[in-house]
């Protein structure tokens, strides 16, 4: 058995739509000031455009994507941005969950759904978080921290009624012999400020501790992040993060890159092999690493 899954985030869609002024009497101001002083620098949609085609050409099984398609939740970059996640792949190609900017203010978060829902969706149809996906050897459990905050803060959370779901998952699909492999915005482990971390990360790490997974993915810091997270019995569970999928060479923390996931092998015995793309010192996306995972 042979499976390629392929993970990218935080594209942070630009151009950023003109908003209507009514539209930036909330927190939206700041993200609005942000984006015009700093943030249309560093999210090029040139290079996001180079990003997706480089990963299409892989031809992998399946995509991830962790999150943050908006910038500050404009009902406009919901339309725009719908029409782009179909144009990555259909529902059953990619899988989704909300970051950060996606629910930036409140009514994000119902947009967020009507245009990015049929992405993630459990096998059965129903909406909601935790979700279920079963592609090839994988189990692909989706998980929203995308929380309405305060003026400036990025932060996330699960909550405990999520985080119990996700217990009954782990546990369900491990007797299945599959790859469990959860998808989250906010990283578990993260050297960003307190005031963009996933506030409830230690109660995520000790639900993985008692139930297992075997690999994490999550955006949000922007950066090429690897971190080991303790799984049962000494078991280690990788937690990877990618940058910016359309994080400018030079003005990013880390420009552009993609990750591809090569999973080998048969139920109890797989191994995984972790490949990543990125922009390179001549503006075309090459292989910038490649470590194996599980073995």
């Amino acid at each position: 058995m042979s499976f390629t899954l392929a993970h990218l985030s935080d594209p942070h869609l630009a151009p950023l739509p003109e908003p209507r002024w009514w539209e930036l009497l909330n927190k939206r101001i700041t993200g609005y000031i942000n984006w015009q002083r700093r943030r249309r620098f560093i999210h090029v949609r040139a290079v996001l455009d180079k990003i997706v085609a480089d990963l299409k050409s892989q031809n992998p099984d399946h995509i991830a994507l962790t999150g943050d398609i908006a910038n500050i939740a404009l009902a406009a970059e919901f339309a725009r941005g719908g029409n782009w996640l179909d144009g990555l792949g259909n529902a059953r190609e990619v899988s989704f969950v909300p970051g950060n900017h996606d629910a930036y203010v409140r009514a994000g978060l119902a947009w967020s759904a009507q245009a990015f829902g049929a992405h993630m969706t459990s096998d059965d149809n129903a909406r909601g978080f935790p979700y279920l996906r079963r592609r090839g050897p994988l189990a692909l459990i989706g998980l929203t921290s995308a929380v309405p905050t305060a003026w400036g803060l990025a932060t996330g959370r699960l909550g405990s009624a999520q985080l119990a779901a996700l217990a009954d998952l782990l546990e369900a699909v491990k007797r299945e012999n599959l790859l469990r492999v959860i998808l989250v915005h906010h990283p578990p482990v993260s050297k960003a400020h307190w005031h963009k971390r996933l506030t409830d990360r230690s109660a995520l790490k000790r639900v993985i501790a008692a139930h297992g997974a075997d690999l994490l993915l999550h955006g949000h810091d922007h950066l090429h992040m690897i971190n080991w997270l303790d799984g049962p019995d000494g078991s280690r569970v990788p937690a990877v993060g990618v940058p910016s999928a359309s994080g400018a060479p030079g003005i990013a923390k880390n420009a552009a890159a993609y990750n591809l996931y090569r999973i080998e092998g048969a139920p109890g015995a797989m191994r995984c092999e972790l490949i990543s793309r990125g922009i390179g010192k001549s503006g075309d996306v090459v292989e910038q690493n490649r470590i194996m995972l599980v073995e």
